[in-house]
């Protein structure tokens, strides 16, 4: 059987097919249509895979550990800054190890598409010594999901498999397994090894690191490693994961003069990586990301001529590969060529017409001359694009939660009239605990919650936070009195703008609600979200 499958796809048809029983996930592009594809599933519906949106990366992790430990295979899902939000589960369940098969896979965004940078998940594989799968393509992202859980529960480890925005978002025909079915509730023998306190800690430890020669082992043999020794010695290539197709869409009518070791699977097969070294003269390092493998290298071979890549500058250190600067760097395109002529002029991206953030914004506007420029800290999601023009409301964007926490530092250091603008999804994901900080100091912060009951910049999936900012903010102790609803319309804009000065005059912390749902949803979708919130209120 064949299909045509996005990357993400692909990779979720592989999970259903490898026996999966669970997908926990936060929506975060270019990650986002893996957990999309299993719950619009049928396959995935009639075998009772567990796929609901959790409120965070960690959370969904921590889950997912949870799963594994009751011995169901199970995959987890985020893009490559959510790992950083997971990362503190991440490195004690690699020391801890898994039960049923768990998969981490974490979509990296190259040139920062829709990102805050372009980090390399490989590095947070290489940190906590676990196996890293790089499919090349999507038959290789379907079919690396079969191996990757059977080669987690082989190891009782988890597995990192990273996909980066190319592959996800690109399509292909994929041939389809058999599917295995889901193991049964099996809770492992030795549960001491899930207790990390420092006596387990140190025994697991130890098994971990122990374990090196075993992983080492699995790459050299595995079939997603491949080496091809051919007459020219000249330049030897290693490409990894994506980058493997960009080398091949040059080289495909000269195959047989080009020396290629591929490489999809870490840590890095020194054998074969030893034999391609002795074999040519020069090694060019292609890959996705930033320099891991020719960093390491360098400390392998010590050796600053033979090994090319992103640090020698035959690559570029920042953004995409593709076929073009691969080429330039296999010297295949040596002549300087004419720059396109822009034809289309750049333009930026905008906020959806008629949307709620915009009123809001222009309410915000409105008061900066009276409480000054610079003092409105954002956070992440589409209202980010308010930092842009025309509105040009928004002064800092860090990451997921930061809008409280920094107005919060800046307030303690003396700066008054400080305004915190955050998503409601953002809010629940990882804004909670600042306002906690901020409420115990009675920090003089204002923060928006700007509610559109949904998580709008990622496809509007479901929000957690519908119907319950209220009842959260009032819970963590913020004062009744300052716990205000407002509705971001031009027609309320006279309203909205007092409600504002308001709360921004008062010291201490206040939490207005600028709740009004997304326009891209649907008149369906929105009833629904009126009948929750009128059943939680």
């Amino acid at each position: 059987m064949k299909r045509l499958l996005l990357g993400n796809e692909a990779l979720a048809q592989g999970g259903i097919d490898a026996g999966l029983s669970g997908v926990y996930a936060y929506p975060g592009t270019p990650s986002t249509e893996i957990t999309e594809y299993i719950q619009k599933s049928k396959i995935a519906k009639s075998l009772g895979i567990h796929s609901t949106w959790s409120v965070n990366e960690k959370t969904a992790m921590e889950a997912a550990l949870g799963m594994s430990y009751a011995g169901k295979r199970v995959m987890v899902a985020m893009k490559h800054v959510g790992l950083n939000v997971a990362s503190d589960v991440f490195m004690n369940m690699a020391v801890s190890g898994i039960n049923g098969g768990m998969v981490v896979v974490v979509a990296d965004d190259p040139s920062m598409h829709s990102s805050q940078n372009e980090q390399d998940s490989r590095f947070y594989g290489k940190f906590a010594m676990v196996p890293i799968l790089e499919p090349s393509n999507q038959q290789e992202a379907y079919n690396v999901m079969h191996y990757a859980f059977d080669l987690s529960e082989n190891l009782k480890l988890p597995i990192l498999v990273r996909m980066v925005t190319r592959l996800s978002h690109s399509r292909s025909g994929i041939i389809l397994k058999e599917r295995r079915a889901q193991n049964g509730i099996q809770l492992p023998v030795d549960t001491e090894r899930f207790a990390l306190i420092p006596a387990y800690a140190k025994k697991q430890f130890e098994k971990l690191v122990n374990k090196k020669s075993a992983l080492i082992v699995s790459s050299e043999n595995s079939k997603f490693n491949t080496l091809s020794l051919k007459k020219d010695k000249s330049v030897g290539i290693i490409a990894c994961g994506i980058a493997y197709n960009y080398v091949m869409e040059n080289i495909s009518d000269n195959e047989e003069f080009f020396s290629v070791l591929k490489i999809s699977q870490y840590p890095l097969p020194k054998t074969k990586i030893k034999e391609l070294y002795k074999h040519c003269d020069k090694i060019l390092i292609v890959e996705e990301g930033y320099p891991v493998v020719e960093e390491l290298l360098h400390n392998y071979f010590d050796d600053d001529d033979k090994i090319r890549g992103k640090l020698s500058g035959d690559l570029p250190l920042t953004g995409e590969l593709n076929p073009n600067n691969v080429g330039k760097a296999l010297g295949f395109f040596q002549k300087n060529t004419k720059a396109m002529p822009e034809i289309v002029t750049s333009r930026p991206p905008q906020l959806c017409e008629g949307c709620g953030h915009t009123d809001l914004f222009n309410a915000i506007n409105e008061l900066i001359p009276e409480i000054g420029n610079k003092k409105v800290f954002g956070d992440i999601g589409c209202y980010a694009l308010g930092a842009l023009p025309p509105l040009n409301t928004i002064n800092t964007l860090i990451d997921m939660g930061a809008s409280i926490t920094m107005a919060k530092g800046a307030a303690d250091a003396g700066l008054e009239n400080t305004i915190a603008i955050i998503g409601d999804s953002t809010f629940t994901h990882s804004g909670m605990t600042g306002l906690l900080d901020a409420v115990y100091e009675n920090t003089p912060i204002t923060v928006v919650i700007s509610d559109n009951s949904a998580i709008a910049m990622t496809g509007t999936q479901d929000s957690t936070a519908v119907g319950r900012l209220k009842s959260i903010c009032l819970g963590i102790g913020v004062d009744p009195e300052h716990v205000i609803t407002m509705v971001p319309l031009k027609k309320n804009h006279d309203e909205n703008v007092k409600i504002l000065r308001k709360e921004i005059q008062y010291k201490g912390v206040s939490v207005i609600i600028s709740q009004r749902p997304c326009v891209r949803l649907s008149r369906d979708k929105k009833e629904e979200i009126k009948q929750r919130i009128a059943s939680l209120n």
